[in-house]
């Protein structure tokens, strides 16, 4: 490095390097709406999920299409089931959730229109059991609020995301965000055998997009994304084109 180069990096100011952390950062998430997160065992609502949440196990975290815990039956026939029954999304956050009653009608009606509207696309959704049906139970176990304005703000204003970036490499989490946690059960409509158990956690994400949404858009793009994800997984596993 030559004597001017030398003499040009002093003048840099400090925060200079700021916005280089952030744009770090930003590669890092993906610029991803929502980011998953490890989901506690205490957290773990086995009065949903029946007696096989005992065998759910951690899948890897860095693969943002699979479930934070899931456990599948290993004899379960995934290509004989072409259609779907799916039971209303309930919530099942517990005497001590901050979330009110308003706000739990909201989320779990909008839960349960993305699953219909996605899994629509893939299966015919009946409301009978029979040979070929498969029951898919969901509930939302948790969410948390964002805080809009201060959310908007840490994601914008370039000096503001530069420091948001800062604590996503510190913590693994921007500020303000909101989250949702959920838990799935695949039965055969039938026998009721469970076919399947799924547990995630997401959090608020770097996307710039992020920035304009109400105090749950977080808890919708979680919602929005483990609505797309069942149904391609179910889809793919019940053709054949891919092994649980």
């Amino acid at each position: 490095m030559n004597e001017k180069t030398l003499n040009t990096s002093r003048h840099f100011p400090v925060w200079f390097s700021l916005p280089l952390l952030g744009l770090s950062a930003l590669l890092i998430t993906g610029c991803s709406t929502t980011q998953k997160v490890a989901v506690k065992q205490t957290d773990i609502n086995c009065s949903f999920l029946g007696s096989d949440c005992a065998k759910l196990t951690p899948m890897g975290k860095d693969d943002d299409k699979t479930a934070g815990m899931r456990y599948i039956n290993p004899a379960a026939q995934w290509t004989q089931y072409n259609k779907i029954i799916i039971d209303p999304v309930t919530f099942w956050g517990g005497d001590t959730t901050k979330v009110s009653a308003a706000d739990q009608q909201s989320l779990v009606n909008y839960f349960s229109q993305q699953l219909n509207v996605q899994l629509a696309k893939k299966f015919e959704v009946v409301t009978k059991p029979g040979p070929g049906v498969m029951k898919l139970s969901v509930a939302l176990t948790d969410a948390d609020a964002a805080t809009p304005g201060l959310r908007s703000v840490s994601m914008i204003i370039p000096q503001a995301r530069a420091v948001s970036s800062l604590k996503y490499l510190a913590t693994g989490s921007f500020p303000f965000v909101g989250s949702a946690q959920a838990q799935a059960k695949i039965t055969d409509s039938v026998t009721g055998e469970t076919l399947g158990l799924a547990v995630d956690r997401r959090i608020g994400g770097g996307s710039m997009a992020a920035g304009f949404q109400w105090q749950w858009g977080d808890a919708e793009n979680a919602i929005n994304q483990w609505s797309e994800m069942i149904a391609e997984k179910l889809s793919s596993w019940t053709s054949g084109q891919a092994k649980p």
